[in-house]
């Protein structure tokens, strides 16, 4: 079993103890969407922490976008409950990239692939991605690599 998602279990079985409603139900969202990804497909198979983080940048990035939608829909009260699930769940992914560090991966993977143009686009984004993953979102490294690609 993944230590992350042992991990998630035994902080699950702590909020509960102390009565945190917010964390408990918090990470049973994400031990469930976890279990779902697990089942998913031809056969039943145990996820690795990479996988587990996967799923919890996915379930982060759902509760972001939730509180967006919230916020556009005058519900200032669900909006802050999303951005809260989401500080929970931030609690278990790794730092994220400041502006800085991505900024300069990008321009070394420009350098690395020699792109002049933003049809190079995918080419940095081969080379820039492993790098990145879990540390900053698609959509942010992608705005990056077409900013310095000039597109």
């Amino acid at each position: 079993m993944a230590e992350l998602k042992d991990r998630l279990q035994s902080d699950l079985t702590t909020a509960m103890k102390a009565r945190d409603e917010l964390r408990a139900a918090t990470l049973r969202m994400a031990l469930t969407a976890i279990r779902m990804e697990e089942v998913a497909g031809k056969s039943a198979r145990q996820l690795a922490d990479d996988e587990v983080m996967s799923v919890l940048t996915r379930e982060t990035k759902k509760r972001r976008e939730a509180a967006e939608a919230f916020d556009g829909g005058g519900r200032p009260d669900r909006a802050e409950r999303e951005r809260a699930e989401s500080r929970v769940l931030a609690d278990y992914l790794p730092a994220q990239l400041s502006e800085e560090e991505l900024r300069d991966i990008v321009a070394a993977a420009i350098a690395e692939t020699g792109a002049e143009s933003p049809r190079a686009m995918g080419q940095v984004m081969k080379v820039v991605s492993p790098q990145t993953a879990g540390q900053a979102e698609g959509g942010r490294v992608a705005a990056e690599v077409r900013r310095q690609l000039g597109a």
